[in-house]
């Protein structure tokens, strides 16, 4: 992996905002650097609620939006494009059903227009592939547990509650395993 500086986006199922970090990262070490929470527009939470609950998909500025969080913490942190090596891009889940028979995942917050309006290269798409691979979709939050938390003799579990509460299992000489337990905070966003 390169050294150098990177960005998260992400929105959660509580739709407050978009959360945007700005970390350094080499192979020893995450160091975080800033971070920016763009305010989500009511209307367009109200639509994004709404296509979670079954409505035409009709939503296009997500991406849009999250490029705006983007530029707005770079022009708060005086940098650059080229400062940055790459994006991190969530995007907004809108279904998701990690446990059926056909798995199906569904995010929103096209990366294409990232690009576009930052000049920095994106990279997302992160639950689906984890759910090709045998995943339920959350193959990030695992891997930070892993690398921060890890420990050559304890066993430990790292409790998530974000709209979706989830759980890491850390064994020591073991694969570290992860997986969604249920609602979290969503119960109380609704």
């Amino acid at each position: 992996m390169k050294s150098g500086r990177y960005i998260g986006v992400m929105s959660g199922t509580s739709l407050d905002g978009i959360d945007v970090v700005l970390a350094a990262i080499d192979e020893n070490i995450v160091a975080w650097q800033a971070s920016y929470c763009h305010p989500m527009p009511g209307a367009l939470r109200q639509q994004i609620l709404a296509i979670c609950q079954g409505q035409t998909l009709t939503l296009s500025e997500l991406g849009q939006l999250f490029a705006e969080a983007v530029n707005t913490l770079l022009r708060c942190e005086a940098l650059k494009p080229a400062d940055v090596v790459a994006i991190g891009c969530h995007e907004q889940t809108v279904w998701h059903e990690p446990q059926r028979d056909a798995l199906h995942t569904l995010q929103l917050g096209d990366n294409n227009q990232i690009v576009a309006a930052t000049g920095i290269t994106v990279i997302g798409d992160f639950l689906r592939r984890d759910m090709a691979l045998g995943g339920q979709g959350a193959p990030l939050v695992p891997a930070f547990h892993q690398a921060l938390l890890m420990d050559v003799v304890e066993r430990r579990m790292v409790l998530n509650i974000g709209g979706i509460a989830n759980l890491s299992l850390l064994l020591p000489g073991q694969p570290v395993r992860g997986y969604d337990t249920g609602p979290g905070n969503m119960l109380m966003d609704a």
